[in-house]
Order: structure tokens, then C-alpha cells, then sequence
């Protein structure tokens, strides 16, 4: 593994969900921007790929196995990440799919699953990061939410509360490290063109457009580009000390009438 030297301008960040759509652009926008990235993702290969491009690009880049779901893979991917690029200051949570039904349709087991990755793989990436940033009184979480809790979209119900979930889970924490030097910031990014639902047949893809439809609230088709969230999410970390962005809403500009 890659050791590199600590840069006194240079901010380490740890990314779950690193391996495509919003995690992946937003580790490239940070190693732009002089950040040490730490890339976590259960594909492995992926990340790997993504740090050699970060690399070549001039970019200090480390790819690392993460299973937000499993305490000890996190446990490994954050010790493994400071080793490496030194003392985390920086963690962007991003780590998720989406199962598609309805709520008296989901396998139990299946709810609790998407709730364990959106809300519960967060909090073990904070137990695991936050108490250092305590310590060196200085850090920034940034929690990659869904405007589904601004307005709720039928079959999506896990992912719908899941994300409810951990908004509160970020608005308890905002209050608790008030005073710590610590930020907790959630970017909501609107309907973004990444690897989710790509496993969605036809027929579920149909059923579920014409529920949106259905409830108003497909106003036009134009998405989010994974870079547009990462951008939000690179303000939200360069806010200079003494501020602090809580939340910032990113939806896809509608098209331009003629």
C-alpha cells in the first residue's frame, strides 16, 4: 500500500461508496481540489481503477475493501485510510442502492437491509472517525441524503426511511458537536444519473416512472450529473472555519423553454 507524506494544505478524506456515481466523482473533485482520498466500496476493482486514473492525474489516491454494513470491514478500511494518508479530516458518506416496492411488499429482512447500509452504515463510519476529529478538534462529515425526504416517491419506501433516518441522525449530531470543531452537513441531491436501479428490469423501471407520474412528480426528465452533487459536496467541506453549511439541495436545472 501506497504511503504518502502529510501535506500541511491537504485535508485526508475518507469515501464510502467510492466506487461509482456520487462517491466517485466526488473523490475526483477532492483530489482536484488537493485532498488525499481514501476510496471505499465492496468493489474493490472499481476503486482501484479510479484511484490509478486519480494518480495519473497528479492526485494522491488509496482504494480500500469497505462493507459499511460489516463494523470490523469499517474498522479495517479507517485504520487502514489514516495509515496511509494520515488522520482523516474529511468523511463522505455515500454508500448505497435502492430496492424497489412496496412497503407491505418488502421482505422484512430486505427493508432492514436498506436501512442498515443508508442509516445504520453511516453510524458505524462515525463511531469509527468522529472521536478523532473530536480530539484534533477539527474535521467534516458530509452525509449524501435524497430530496425523497423533502418528497417522499412511492415504491421506495426503505430508501424513503432510510434517508429520513439519517437526517436525524445528522441533525442530533450537528447539535451534539456544536462547540467540538467538528461539521455535519447533509448535501440532498435530486435525481442523479448513476449506477442505482441499474439492475431494474423494463417492466419495474415502467411501473415505477408512471407512479411518479402518477403523483406529479416527474415535472421534466433532465438529471443531476454525479459531478453537480460532488461540487456540493467540495463547498460544503471548503467553507471556511467559523461557518458551517448544514444542509445544501441540489436538484437538475429543467430545460430551458425556446
Amino acid at each position: 500500500m501506497a504511503v504518502f507524506p502529510p501535506h500541511p494544505e491537504c485535508r485526508p478524506a475518507l469515501i464510502a461508496g467510492a466506487s461509482s456515481g456520487i462517491g466517485a466523482a466526488t473523490a475526483v473533485a477532492l483530489a482536484k481540489a488537493g485532498c488525499p482520498v481514501a476510496l471505499g466500496a465492496r468493489r474493490l476493482s472499481h476503486c482501484q481503477d479510479l484511484s490509478a486514473k486519480i494518480t495519473a492525474d497528479g492526485g494522491q489516491a488509496v482504494a480500500l475493501n469497505l462493507d459499511v454494513c460489516n463494523d470490523s470491514s469499517v474498522a479495517t478500511f479507517v485504520s487502514a485510510a489514516s495509515e496511509a494518508l494520515g488522520e482523516p479530516e474529511v468523511l463522505v458518506c455515500s454508500a448505497g442502492d435502492i430496492e424497489i416496492s412496496d412497503a407491505h411488499d418488502f421482505a422484512p429482512a430486505d427493508f432492514a437491509a436498506q436501512v442498515n447500509v443508508h442509516l445504520n452504515g453511516v453510524q458505524r463510519l462515525v463511531a469509527h472517525v468522529v472521536p478523532g476529529m473530536i480530539d484534533r478538534q477539527r474535521g467534516d462529515v458530509v452525509i449524501v441524503s435524497s430530496d425523497v425526504v423533502r418528497v417522499p416517491r412511492p415504491r421506495m419506501s426503505a430508501y424513503v426511511t432510510a434517508k429520513h433516518g439519517v437526517e436525524g441522525l445528522a441533525r442530533a449530531m450537528q447539535q451534539e458537536l456544536e462547540g467540538t470543531g467538528v461539521r455535519v452537513g447533509l448535501v440532498r441531491p435530486g435525481p442523479t444519473l448513476t449506477g442505482m436501479g441499474s439492475t431494474w428490469d423494463h417492466a419495474e423501471l415502467s411501473s415505477l416512472l408512471d407512479e411518479w407520474s402518477r403523483w406529479g412528480l416527474t415535472r421534466h426528465w433532465h438529471l443531476l450529473d454525479p459531478s453537480n452533487v460532488a461540487g456540493a459536496v467540495l463547498a460544503m467541506i471548503s467553507a471556511p472555519r467559523g461557518s458551517h453549511l448544514t444542509l445544501i439541495e441540489v436538484e437538475p436545472e429543467g430545460p430551458v423553454s425556446s
